[in-house]
């Protein structure tokens, strides 16, 4: 089992930064990779980014490249999502997620999941 707890969301106006964190506890996290992803209302939960166990390997939607780094810190258990020129339609619920091996940009090849932080993007 791996515990996954979200934090770093809120309110933002547009061309703003976030970071998110995404603190994991129970089984070794530099065994998963990570992915982030989010949900806006009315629409499906959509790949963000995601980053390999090692943090060698880092693949991201083409809506947020650019604007986006994901990252790792094994030795913190942390996963992060710095978020920069932020737009309103970045507003949604980010996840962060683990998988031990698979497809990083499919939602249904991850085993474990975070409740979510709301990020909003005024305009």
């Amino acid at each position: 089992q791996v515990q996954l707890v979200e934090s770093g969301g809120g309110l933002v106006q547009a061309g703003g930064s976030l970071r998110l964190s995404c603190a994991a506890s129970g089984r070794t996290f530099s065994s998963y990779a990570m992915g982030w992803f989010r949900q806006a209302p009315g629409k499906e939960r959509e790949f963000v980014a995601a980053i390999n166990w090692s943090g060698g390997s880092t693949y991201y939607a083409d809506s947020v490249k650019g604007r986006f780094t994901i990252s790792r810190d094994n030795a913190k258990n942390t996963l992060y999502l710095q978020m920069n020129s932020l737009k309103p339609e970045d507003t949604a619920v980010y996840y962060c997620a683990a998988t031990p091996s698979g497809r990083l940009w499919s939602e249904h090849d991850y085993d474990y999941w975070g409740q979510g932080t709301q990020v909003t993007v005024s305009s």
